[in-house]
């Protein structure tokens, strides 16, 4: 099934080009939102991986993320915006674990806000990845989704 992405990214031409990520962008009202809950480095077990490493904590979250995405029936292609929330003071541990989701979304450089915050929710944990994707579904070929009414 090929589905074509909702999401048109917005890239400014009066705003600096230093932003590694496009300043807006848009879905048409028909889409369906997909509001992710904050993707976090735990395995399948619920424990935290790569304690003290922001890179692989990152990419567990992106890894985490992808999933969730996939079983909402979108991925990273259809994300419209993300939150990338890191439990440091140090801009250079911002830094590493940006790259890593920057990366990880290639051509697709959604909006994006990166922030250091004091404390993330689970033990050891560093990185955590908000996101909201946009999906317009195929329409069913089989009619209507409800029975039309008796008279």
């Amino acid at each position: 099934m090929t589905r074509t992405s909702a999401v048109s990214l917005i890239r400014s031409r009066t705003l600096s080009d230093v932003a590694e990520y496009a300043y807006a962008a848009t879905a048409p009202a028909e889409a369906r939102l997909i509001f992710l809950a904050g993707s976090c480095p735990l395995d399948e077990h619920g424990d935290t991986v790569a304690v003290r490493d922001y890179a692989g904590q990152a990419a567990k979250a992106v890894e985490n993320l992808r999933t969730a995405l996939a079983d909402a029936g979108a991925s990273a292609e259809d994300v419209i915006s993300t939150r990338v929330l890191v439990a440091s003071a140090r801009q250079e541990d911002l830094v590493t674990a940006w790259e890593v989701v920057r990366n990880s979304f290639g051509d697709h450089d959604a909006p994006s806000t990166l922030m250091g915050v004091t404390v993330l929710g689970y033990t050891d944990q560093l990185v955590e990845i908000e996101a909201v994707a946009a999906v317009l579904d195929d329409p069913s070929p089989a009619g209507p989704a409800c029975p039309p009414t008796a008279s």
